[in-house]
C-alpha cells in the first residue's frame, strides 16, 4: 500500500484529492495536512511529516493574488522556501513530489496557448513566488512533477461559480471581463488526473491540469447563468480596465497540454462538460 502525504489538504483542491485518493485503485493511505498542522516554512517539520511517505502532493500556497501584491515576503516564505523545504524533504526520504503550480508565471500575453516549456515571465508577485517554487522543486527534487492550473472552482471553497451563483440571486445583471482568457477547471478534474499521472508513473516534469477548451470570464459566467437556468443575457461584457487590482491579471491564462499526451495519458474534460456536471455539486450547498 503506497502511502500519500497532501499539504494544504484543507483547501478547495486538496479536500477534493483527499477525497479521490480515498476512492482511488489500491486504496492508499492519505496523511492531510493544513496549515494547522504542518508548518511548511519550517525545513524539520517538513522533513519529519515527509518521512515514511511515497508521494507528496504540495497544494499548500499563500494563494490570495492581490494580497501578495503587498506582502510578497509572506507569500514568497510559502510558495518559494516553503516548496523547497517539501522538495528537500522529499529527496531525503526518497518520496516522489507533485508541486502545485499556477498559471501566473506566464506573462499571459500569447495569442494561443502557453506550453509547458515556454518561458517564465511573471508579472505579479504571486506569479514570481510560484515560479521560484517550480525552480526550487525540481532543482531538489528532479524526480517531482510541476502540476500547473488555473480558474479552479470547487464544492470547497469560494470561486466564480459561487460568486455567479450568489449574485445571479441578488441583482438583475452582472458584468464581467470578457478579455482575460483561461480554461474553468472543476478541481474534482484536477485531483482525479493528478493520483492518474503519479500511479501511470509518467515521466517526471512539468504538466499542465487544465480543463480542454478555452472562454472569457464573460463566457464562464454566461455558461453557469445558462446551467442555472437563467437568461444568459443577464450577463454584461465589461473590461480589466473596468475593474483595477493591486496584481495584473494574466490576459491569456490558457495551458497547452501537450505533455498529457506524450506521457500516453488524457488531458482534462473539456470545461463545457465538467461545469454541466460540477454545478449541482456545488450550488446546492
Amino acid at each position: 500500500m503506497s502511502r500519500w502525504l497532501v499539504t494544504g489538504a484543507g483547501g478547495m483542491l486538496g479536500q477534493d484529492l483527499v477525497a479521490v485518493l480515498g476512492t482511488a485503485p489500491g486504496a492508499p493511505e492519505v496523511t492531510a495536512t493544513g496549515h494547522d498542522t504542518l508548518d511548511v516554512t519550517d525545513p524539520d517539520a517538513c522533513l519529519a511529516a515527509v518521512a515514511d511517505h511515497d508521494f507528496v502532493v504540495n497544494a499548500a500556497a499563500w494563494t490570495g493574488v492581490d494580497d501578495a501584491q503587498s506582502h510578497e515576503a509572506g507569500a514568497f516564505a510559502v510558495n518559494a522556501v516553503g516548496a523547497a523545504n517539501m522538495a528537500r524533504a522529499c529527496s531525503a526520504a526518497g518520496a516522489r513530489m507533485v508541486q502545485i503550480s499556477t498559471d501566473y508565471v506566464f506573462a499571459g500575453d500569447v495569442s494561443g496557448a502557453n506550453a509547458e516549456d515556454g518561458p517564465l515571465a511573471p508579472r505579479s508577485a504571486y506569479g514570481r513566488t510560484k515560479a521560484a517554487g517550480e525552480w526550487a522543486v525540481q532543482a531538489l527534487c528532479p524526480r517531482s512533477w510541476v502540476v500547473r492550473t488555473a480558474w479552479l472552482y470547487g464544492a470547497n471553497g469560494p470561486n466564480f461559480v459561487k460568486t455567479m451563483a450568489r449574485l445571479a440571486a441578488e441583482r438583475d445583471t452582472v458584468s464581467v471581463v470578457d478579455d482575460q482568457r483561461g480554461q474553468p477547471t472543476w478541481t474534482v478534474d484536477l485531483a482525479h488526473a493528478i493520483v492518474a499521472l503519479v500511479q501511470a508513473e509518467a515521466p517526471a516534469g512539468t504538466y499542465h491540469g487544465t480543463s480542454t477548451g478555452e472562454t472569457t470570464w464573460f463566457g464562464f459566467a454566461q455558461a453557469i447563468f445558462a446551467e442555472l437556468g437563467l437568461d444568459p443575457a443577464r450577463v454584461i461584457a465589461t473590461t480589466t480596465d473596468a475593474f483595477p487590482r493591486p496584481a495584473p491579471r494574466p490576459a491569456c491564462s490558457v495551458l497547452g497540454h501537450e505533455a498529457w499526451r506524450r506521457a500516453g495519458l488524457d488531458p482534462l474534460p473539456p470545461w463545457q462538460e465538467s461545469l454541466t456536471r460540477a454545478l449541482p455539486l456545488i450550488t446546492h450547498l
